[in-house]
């Protein structure tokens, strides 16, 4: 059995939080599990990538045994999503370094724009199957 897509964010992240909430309130097929990168399972999968969680600053995404990172992480999960999102895949043609420009932007920014929080954020009971540790 495959294992589901996981997507890898910033526990601490206003924004990030954020964007989690969002996938999960548009992922209806329950496509999707999450990791913060201050956890465990970040810790334990990422170095497999040559990945360093400590000098981390993007959105990550674990599929099919690749690891996709910045804009490219965003836009295969926006594909996943219902609605109008997948639409967005279509950017994808627009070159990696322009579309990773715009997204270093929002990253560096993060935190001044958004907040930051104290600890990682904890899901509800609900959700908690979701998660990974």
């Amino acid at each position: 059995m495959m294992q589901k897509p996981v997507i890898f964010f910033d526990g601490v992240c206003n924004l990030c939080h954020s964007s989690v909430q969002f996938v999960i309130a548009h992922d209806k097929k329950d496509q999707f599990r999450f990791t913060p990168l201050q956890g465990d399972y970040a810790r334990e999968m990422l170095p497999k990538f040559n990945v360093d969680t400590e000098k981390l600053n993007t959105i990550l995404l674990l599929e099919d045994g690749k690891l996709y990172i910045k804009s490219s992480a965003a836009l295969r999960i926006a594909r996943k999503l219902n609605g109008l999102f997948p639409l967005l895949y279509v950017f994808l043609i627009v070159p990696k370094f322009i579309r990773d420009w715009f997204y270093d932007m929002i990253a560096k920014n993060r935190y001044k724009w958004w907040g930051k929080q104290e600890s990682c954020w904890l899901p509800t009971p609900e959700l908690k199957s979701k998660f990974y540790p």
